[in-house]
């Protein structure tokens, strides 16, 4: 829903683009978002690309003040630390729904709404845009790769016990009330890793976590910043995190009235 105050919309959803040498799809991804109907703001997280990205952000704020935001940070500091970063200026300015979105066209701006419906209007509290819920709707990558992507999914689910088909999944709508309840400052993986123990924690605090279907595409333009260390944090981490998850007390989610 959009609220008026004054002469201003205030938006309700926030959409959080971590984005590291990504001048080939800065300007193209900023615009798609913003081309949608429902109204969706943009936080981009740039880690000091030296390419140049930053410059057309800001040429984006120019042109859409408002609607276009931007974190600069000092250079490369983490996938799961930029979305941190992320959440908590969302939070701070009192946005209802916050997305994670990858900048390559990997995921489809067209299926934010999508998204944004199992939340807002079917009770979900995180909506994960999921390859794996209905198969395996992935475009354009390596069958190696996809049967890792795949199979490290089947392997966090069989460690983790979450029945989130695509753990790993980077394209996802948070209710605000899971960032503040989950804290935040506590998750500590940085990589792919970050995106499981998000949805871990999530379904710890008691919070519903729902998949709807996407098909993801390998990005066009620019470089992957997919590394073998990135994965293999995935892959030892959720040992890691099922075992601190016997000791720890997670935070409960408030009862809705």
């Amino acid at each position: 829903m959009q609220q008026i105050v004054g002469s201003d919309v205030r938006r309700d959803s926030l959409v959080i683009i971590p984005m590291y040498n990504e001048k080939e799809n800065a300007a193209a991804i900023i615009d798609a978002v913003l081309g949608l109907e429902h109204g969706f703001d943009v936080l981009v997280i740039d880690d000091n690309s030296p390419d140049g990205t930053g410059a057309i952000v800001k040429r984006k704020i120019a042109e859409n003040p408002g609607r276009v935001h931007i974190i600069e940070r000092s250079g490369k500091l983490g996938l799961g630390t930029a979305y941190i970063e992320g959440f908590k200026w969302g939070l701070a300015h009192g946005y209802d729904y916050i997305f994670e979105m990858d900048a390559d066209f990997s995921h489809n701006p067209n299926d934010l709404p999508a998204l944004y419906r199992e939340c807002a209007e079917n009770g979900s509290d995180v909506a994960v845009g999921s390859r794996y819920v209905t198969g395996v709707n992935v475009v354009n990558w390596p069958m190696g790769r996809v049967l890792m992507s795949y199979f490290a999914s089947k392997y966090v689910q069989a460690v983790t016990g979450l029945k989130v088909k695509d753990t790993t999944a980077g394209f996802a709508c948070y209710r605000s009330e899971v960032l503040r309840t989950m804290e935040l400052d506590k998750i500590r993986f940085k990589g792919y890793a970050f995106q499981i123990e998000m949805k871990y924690t999530a379904v710890k605090c008691g919070f519903k976590v729902t998949e709807v279907p996407i098909v993801f595409v390998n990005r066009v333009l620019g470089t992957s910043k997919m590394s073998s260390a990135i994965f293999g944090e995935a892959l030892f981490g959720v040992v890691k995190l099922k075992l601190d998850s016997l000791t720890r007390k997670y935070p409960a989610k408030e009862t809705r009235h």
